[in-house]
């Protein structure tokens, strides 16, 4: 049964965010909108132990347990449609793995309209590859949401060109698996989410590419190969207009040999692990108990 806070969560967010994107006009607006910082807060700096540094000429920040060593690791990459920075709900998961435990490394890639994926690919890649300098593959968890999940495939599926060994996992919240939403069945999902819309991440999808096709993999994973990834989850609601895509992605890894383990939530919004329901502590704590465990 759908949580009466979800469900207040959900008409919040069709007052107040759909609208924002419902034409390409207002898209781009959004688009071109002013970057808003995405350092780690004070409050987790007091918290762990946090350290910046600057890679591939991006900062990456790594939030760690104080006062004792991590026994696991972690590549966290933040959703925001490719135009948006770390929000409050991606640190506070953050903290929460590293409460755990867990050193979490997070790559502040540049966003479009001013970077494109051909930026995020490289930087993610030096990142990985100097984690595993300090940590065996066999304690990473590669983690994301949204748009940073389908990151997150995409960039599993470049490892093996880079000499990189996969790693233990995958964790992927809602990812955005095609950025051309042309599933048939997206148009009935946007209509039940109170939250996104196909014009929006259509537009934020094509600032992204830069030109560049869409569908190709490195922007849409879900038409890269999926053999060889790492076990993978997923979890996604049943009100989120990328709903349809993941169902596909379910279907193509099982013929491909791919371990998916699928959560799926009834009448949740998008990335409902990140929001502070009933429904999203409980997913956020399997989360972390997983990439931690």
């Amino acid at each position: 049964m759908t949580s009466l806070q979800m469900r207040a969560v959900a008409a919040i967010l069709r007052l107040t965010r759909k609208p924002g994107t419902a034409t390409v006009e207002r898209a781009h607006r959004r688009i071109a909108a002013r970057k808003r910082p995405s350092a780690p807060p004070a409050a987790l700096r007091r918290r762990h132990s946090v350290s910046s540094r600057q890679v591939e000429g991006f900062p990456c920040h790594t939030v760690a347990p104080k006062g004792r060593p991590a026994a696991r690791g972690a590549v966290y990459i933040h959703g925001g449609s490719y135009i948006n920075g770390m929000a409050p709900q991606h640190w506070t998961l953050v903290s929460r793995l590293a409460d755990a435990g867990v050193r979490v490394d997070v790559p502040d890639y540049g966003l479009a309209p001013g970077h494109t994926y051909r930026e995020a690919y490289p930087f993610l890649t030096t990142v990985y590859r100097r984690l595993l300098d300090e940590m065996d593959p066999a304690t990473v968890t590669i983690a994301g949401d949204s748009a940073g999940a389908g990151l997150a495939l995409g960039f599993a599926q470049t490892l093996e060109d880079h000499g990189l060994p996969q790693p233990r996992g995958l964790v992927l919240i809602s990812p955005w698996l095609d950025l051309t939403l042309g599933d048939p069945a997206v148009a009935a999902a946007e209509a039940r989410d109170p939250w996104l819309t196909r014009i929006g991440l259509v537009e934020a999808g094509s600032a992204w590419a830069d030109g560049d096709d869409p569908a190709a993999p490195r922007l849409s994973p879900m038409n890269g190969r999926l053999t060889g990834i790492a076990p993978t989850q997923v979890y996604v609601g049943t009100r989120d207009l990328l709903y349809p895509d993941v169902l596909r992605f379910q279907k193509r890894a099982a013929a491909e040999g791919l371990q998916v383990e699928l959560t799926v939530r009834d009448g949740a919004v998008h990335v409902y692990p990140l929001i502070p329901v009933p429904e999203g502590r409980a997913a956020s704590r399997v989360i972390v108990r997983d990439v931690a465990s």
